[in-house]
């Protein structure tokens, strides 16, 4: 089932401003609560759905993305999104803090997202670069890489901060000629976790994370372009003491082909032909992206002449609009060196008046063959 756009999803427009996306969003949020809809998976569904949407929208560099590639920009082939990747806990801890006093002031209540102020870290992102040829592009591509993160050690253990008492902040009461004021903060002893490292195995940092390689398994979707991110969503390094762990960022870098070069969705090729094989017609096999093909070429093409192969292009990542086309721009090739009897046989020819250019209105110019092109 395809997924439903995200400014859909939370109401807004493409214009909307980071407030009325998290107004949005927070309004959702609380109609699809799960302690106002308890056993209501349809409004959990919901409340995915909408976390998602603010995950991506909330974000620039997401946002741009997004706007740019849609779905298939945010990894939904390379690792599904963020609602289906991440668990409840995962959107409490990351997305209560915007919800103020709602619901008690300790959004996410009924075990979702703990204490009041206590932070769930995540992880920080992992970034790779992917080499891609038009092949793999244009069918799309399983990649399996290698990679180096930082993951959870065994036999961690972590105990409550005695500093403040597992709420991750610490609070303060000042007296003031305006009477008693309460301030709050994170704790500094536990960087508002909640909770410190008991014990570690050597080799562990300080967060209780070790190195370690891991393969991962990437779907590619076809059409990407050179430049591309894709996020695969908890394939980051892991979160300090049980955290969210974060993502990993897969670069795209296209592979230049030998002979076939890119125009969006569309590949151009040069076709050389001799002259004879233009004045005569003939017939040439192309090797596309997708495996040969024969055209028949018309007696009398000029050069300059481009052949369109319907279909034979890249798909869209977007998902419409079909696949672009082959474009095949063709190179009438004049020698450069001739023998003694090519020289006498084109003399006899020269002056014939078969020989003298003489275009007509069906013989388009330069200017408007790339009008064609561009349409």
């Amino acid at each position: 089932m395809s997924k439903r756009d995200y400014y859909e999803i939370l109401g807004v427009s493409k214009s909307a401003s980071e407030a009325e996306i998290k107004k949005a969003y927070r309004k959702l949020a609380i109609q699809y609560h799960p302690d106002k809809n308890p056993d209501d998976k349809e409004a959990e569904e919901k409340f995915k759905e909408a976390a998602e949407a603010y995950e991506v929208l909330s974000n620039p560099e997401k946002k741009q993305r997004y706007d740019q590639f849609g779905h298939a920009g945010m990894g939904g082939a390379a690792g599904g999104g963020f609602g289906g990747g991440m668990s409840m806990d995962d959107i409490f801890s990351q997305f209560g803090d915007i919800f103020g006093g709602a619901f008690g002031g300790a959004f996410g209540g009924g075990g979702f997202g703990g204490g009041r102020g206590r932070r769930v870290r995540k992880g920080s992102n992992l970034r790779v670069r992917v080499k891609m040829t038009l092949e793999d592009i244009a069918n799309g591509v399983e990649k399996k890489i290698k990679v180096t993160k930082l993951v959870n050690a065994e036999g961690v253990t972590t105990k409550t901060c005695p500093q403040c008492n597992g709420t991750g902040h610490i609070t303060r009461i000042a007296n003031t000629i305006l009477g008693q004021m309460q301030t709050s903060s994170p704790c500094g002893t536990c960087g508002g976790d909640g909770q410190i490292i008991d014990k570690k195995p050597d080799g562990a940092n300080a967060d209780g994370l070790i190195k370690k390689e891991e393969v991962i398994t990437i779907d590619i979707p076809a059409g990407v372009e050179d430049g591309m991110q894709l996020s695969v969503t908890g394939k980051g390094n892991a979160g300090p003491k049980g955290g969210i762990p974060g993502d990993l960022i897969v670069l795209i870098e296209e592979i230049p082909h030998d002979t076939i070069k890119r125009d969006g969705v569309n590949l151009l090729y040069d076709l050389y032909l001799n002259f004879v094989d233009a004045a005569l017609g003939t017939e040439c096999e192309i090797q596309t992206i997708t495996g040969k093909v024969k055209i028949k070429i018309e007696p009398g093409t000029q050069s300059g002449k481009v052949l369109r192969l319907k279909g034979k292009g890249l798909p869209n990542i977007q998902g419409y609009g079909g696949k672009g086309d082959f474009l095949i721009y063709v190179n009438v090739w004049t020698p450069q060196k001739l023998s003694k009897e090519e020289k006498a046989t084109l003399e006899k020819l020269r002056g014939s008046e078969n020989f003298k250019p003489n275009p007509t209105s069906k013989d388009k110019g330069f200017f408007d063959r790339m009008k064609d092109y561009f349409k």
